[in-house]
């Protein structure tokens, strides 16, 4: 038996996006659905129509850069935003695992996975960009110097957003932060 490759792609049950130079070359129907955007409003657009933030979409960027240089692939949990629908401009939080294909140019080309977790992770409060990246971090297992090191900031600065995101989600320990922002 032949293995279709486009329907393979095309029907997978996760997003898959190929891209070029942070670009969406290609994209399949479960990142559309997952952005509520259509394939010819994202093929030729910019990854960052999918982020919160300009800001977000470049540090982004930048820390993905030497992971995929050193490794091949990298993998985080993120907050992404709905492009388009009856959903626009909403936040969800959303695992993206990707792969170079050459590691001296991660961003040159790459196949990229997309799963919406907002089923088991919504997100209840408002957070800035920065507390969005704290917060992936801390639901990792990171401390805050290992947060601090990631984001290139004091950990000084880390337990700040720490403290923030503690006040806006009412808990009283880290872990009880952690636990209520997988919870959502």
């Amino acid at each position: 038996m032949e293995v279709d490759y486009r329907l393979a792609f095309d029907l997978a049950p996760v997003g898959l996006v190929l891209s070029r130079n942070r670009a969406i070359v290609d994209c399949n129907q479960r990142l559309c659905e997952m952005f509520g955007a259509s394939r010819e409003a994202l093929v030729g657009q910019s990854f960052q129509v999918l982020y919160p933030s300009v800001d977000e979409y470049e540090r982004t960027g930048a820390r993905i850069a030497p992971i995929m240089n050193a490794k091949g692939h990298y993998a985080d949990d993120r907050i992404m935003k709905r492009v388009d629908g009856r959903f626009k401009g909403e936040t969800f939080w959303c695992h993206v695992t990707g792969r170079a294909l050459n590691r001296a140019a991660p961003h040159e080309a790459g196949i990229w996975s997309f799963e919406d977790l907002s089923s088991r992770r919504p997100v209840k409060a408002e957070l800035t960009a920065r507390e969005r990246e704290v917060a992936a971090h801390l639901m990792d297992g990171l401390t805050s110097k290992e947060i601090g090191k990631v984001l290139a900031i004091s950990h000084r600065t880390v337990e700040i957003y720490r403290a923030r995101l503690m006040r806006k989600y009412k808990a009283s320990t880290t872990a009880d932060l952690v636990h209520k922002l997988m919870a959502g």
